[in-house]
């Protein structure tokens, strides 16, 4: 027999099956990681089993030796799937299925075990003399065995008295394998289902759970669309099959993750970036032996091993998050679609916001659409109210807090109700400027600003890490007139404790949540000890319910509407009504004050009025105006490399690859032109990418790739989450 390999390489050349025989004895099957020799290579390669036949034409070494199973059949089909619509090497469409912890070779991620001490049934304890002894034999006596850790903490008992139990056939000790729960510190009590609005009574009977259809959930903020969920997998459970839920972000996971485990206990596993890679290991063999039924994470849980898949749900499916930067620059929705697809189940979309393609979508049939227009709270949608920043100015107002968003601070906070206040910027300042010459510091391996981080009284930059110290005389004009612009998350926090001693602040930000948990235990303080205000980014501005929380405060809503992407108004639009949709979810009518330079923009007064259905027929018809997504893809391709004449030469020889089957825009420098000592170029192309288009664009590709310098790096990227 001879099986057929794909070597685990990034390299293009190698992108292809080579043929090995399968030695006698050697039980290897489809999806198999094994070692071969390849080449002149001193040591053996890894590589994975796509293909088994019974003879080649080529004369083949063997397989060396199995390592383990990493995918079936069905998966295998995922990865090529997704390189073909990824444009990405099969091996590295693979390496999305294996167990987290699987490095690219051989090493991973063992199982946890520990020294367990069992107690010889057979043995004569009556020889026993020492007291200390007797003491470990009689707590053995009524537990039979114990973990070594536990029994030394009851007893007292030394390593030197288990030694000499042992050495005496008293005991034995053995070493078993302890699983990781990453829900080990959780006190959760049991929940039983809720009884349902008309609404929600009306959007579950709307569902068919035994075929494959798309429905899209566009429940204003606080509608009860978990609870939706919740019923819904109840249902697939009983029919014995399983459910994938995806979150957007990873300070999302507690409090769903709560609200799972509540309902179904321990058939939950959760995976996501915040976990151990040995927790992460633990929870994807829980999900591969078929004991997880219900697996909730982010982005790239949609590889879980999930058997017998019943429905997939995409929870706040408007997210950007769910698409990758990463290698494999893959859309967790494109990916979740095909396979709920492929296993003929219904898939889910989630959002009081949609995006515009898959509202889209929805009203052209290709999607259903189910709506929830009330809240379930009895208090109703928040009060959204804009202010002009402009008039505070005008009128001698220079904080960050507008007078009707101070006096409305002042009055929760007496009250004792909490505040979350959202701005979009981490960090102290968001860059420093000499007033003399102009000159903005900038990190000398990316084309961007340094944000000044006060904590660590340092210069850093958001993009390749790298920091620098805090000048006083600008390196340019050796003026002292340095100056920072602009506010981030630190200054504000700073601001609150100046104009809010009385109030408790917690600040929530990719600096603060660094830490294992860091988004969980964040989110509890808040909860739990009624910290009076919650200061955030982005992550705190979906999925969160306070029902404690009455006052929003959006601090510079312009700040996403300037980002240089045709999603600048939707993304604006989505991000200020999932922040304002945190107030009012409790009892109390809520209220957001959303702070602008721009009042009059069409997507901040949509904002004021709720009205979603205005903002996207706005928008929709813009997007088609422009031949923007949905009635066009974009397809931008990025050189870098180190020498930047040498990238504008392969850029434009690419550009005119692309010229023979499509209309690409010249290249032009990327509007960030260097990242970590690397020059960029961009080519953008807008065509409408279906099989035919995209086999002719790998093609392209290929013949790209077959004369391009090593040197230089290219990347496809289709739809991308920003255009940068």
């Amino acid at each position: 027999m001879i099986a057929e390999v794909i070597v685990n390489s990034t390299a293009n050349e190698l992108d292809k099956t080579f043929d090995y025989n399968i030695p006698e004895g050697l039980n290897v099957e489809l999806g198999m990681r094994v070692l071969v020799p390849f080449a002149n290579r001193k040591v053996f390669e890894v590589g994975y089993v796509v293909g088994l036949k019974e003879t080649s034409e080529f004369r083949c070494k063997s397989i060396v030796k199995i390592v383990d199973q990493i995918f079936d059949d069905e998966r295998l089909n995922l990865a090529q799937w997704i390189s073909k619509k990824y444009f990405c090497n099969l091996a590295e469409s693979i390496r999305l299925l294996v167990p987290p912890g699987t490095s690219t070779n051989l090493n991973r991620v063992k199982e946890k075990t520990e020294k367990v001490v069992h107690l010889n049934l057979d043995a004569d304890f009556s020889k026993i003399k020492s007291e200390k002894q007797k003491k470990v034999i009689d707590f053995l006596i009524d537990n039979i065995s114990a973990p070594k850790v536990v029994l030394k903490e009851l007893t007292d008992a030394s390593d030197a008295i288990i030694k000499t139990l042992e050495k005496n056939g008293y005991i034995r000790l053995t070493d078993e394998i302890v699983f990781r729960n990453p829900f080990a510190c959780k006190d959760i009590s049991c929940s039983s289902k809720l009884k349902l609005t008309e609404e929600q009574e009306k959007v579950i009977k709307n569902i068919a759970l035994n075929k494959f259809e798309k429905y899209l959930i566009h429940g204003v903020t606080g509608s009860g669309k978990t609870e939706i969920y919740l019923q819904l997998i109840e249902d697939v459970l009983k029919s014995g099959k399983s459910a994938v839920v995806l979150v957007p972000e990873i300070s999302l996971t507690p409090q769903i993750t709560d609200r799972f485990l509540a309902r179904f206990g321990k058939i939950v596993a959760i995976l996501h970036s915040g976990l151990s890679v040995g927790e992460r290991y633990d929870e994807w063999h829980k999900i591969n032996s078929g004991e997880a039924k219900i697996v909730i994470g982010a982005r790239s849980a949609i590889f879980a091993p999930i058997k017998n898949v019943g429905i997939i749900i995409i929870d706040e499916e408007h997210d950007s998050s769910y698409k990758s930067d990463n290698l494999v620059k893959y859309d967790a929705k494109e990916v979740a679609e095909r396979i709920a697809y492929v296993n003929n189940v219904p898939i889910i979309f989630g959002s009081a916001t949609p995006s515009i393609n898959t509202y889209y979508n929805a009203l052209n049939g290709n999607t259903k659409l189910l709506t929830l227009e009330k809240r379930i709270s009895k208090s109703g949608l928040p009060n959204i109210e804009i202010i002009d920043m402009r008039d505070e100015l005008a009128t001698g107002n220079k904080t960050v807090f507008s007078r009707k968003l101070y006096r409305a601070m002042k009055d929760a906070i007496s009250k004792k109700e909490q505040i979350m206040l959202f701005l979009n910027r981490r960090g102290y300042s968001t860059f420093i400027m000499c007033r003399d010459c102009g000159h903005v510091v900038k990190c000398e391996e990316c084309d961007v600003s340094m944000t000044y981080h006060s904590e660590e009284n340092k210069l850093i930059c958001h993009y390749c890490g790298k920091t620098k110290e805090v000048m006083n005389v600008c390196p340019m004009c050796t003026s002292k007139n340095i100056r920072y612009f602009g506010t981030g998350t630190q200054k504000i926090e700073a601001e609150i404790k100046k104009y809010f001693p009385e109030a408790s602040v917690i600040r929530m930000d990719v600096d603060t949540t660094r830490v294992k948990n860091g988004h969980e235990k964040i989110i509890n303080k808040f909860r739990d000890e009624k910290i009076d205000i919650l200061l955030g980014t982005q992550m705190i501005a979906k999925g969160h319910d306070f029902s404690n929380v009455t006052l929003v405060g959006i601090l510079a809503a312009d700040s996403s509407m300037n980002i240089g992407d045709y999603r600048a108004n939707e993304k604006t639009y989505q991000l200020l009504t999932q922040m304002a949709g945190r107030a009012g979810r409790g009892e109390k009518k809520g209220t957001a004050i959303v702070q602008t330079y721009m009042p009059d923009e069409f997507c901040i007064q949509c904002v004021k009025k709720q009205d979603f259905t205005e903002f996207y027929k706005n928008e929709i018809n813009v997007r088609e105006k422009l031949n923007y997504p949905p009635f066009y893809d974009i397809i931008v391709s990025v050189i870098s490399g180190s020498d930047e004449e040498k990238v504008k030469n392969e850029a434009m020889a690419l550009y005119q690859l692309f010229a023979e089957n499509f209309t690409p825009y010249s290249p032009v420098p990327a509007p960030i032109s260097k990242i970590s000592n690397e020059y960029r170029w961009r080519i953008l192309i807008k065509d409408n990418l279906g099989d035919e288009k995209i086999e002719l664009l790998r093609e392209t590709i290929k013949k790209y790739r077959k004369i391009q310098n090593a040197e230089l790096k290219v990347t496809i990227d289709v739809n991308p989450n920003n255009m940068l």
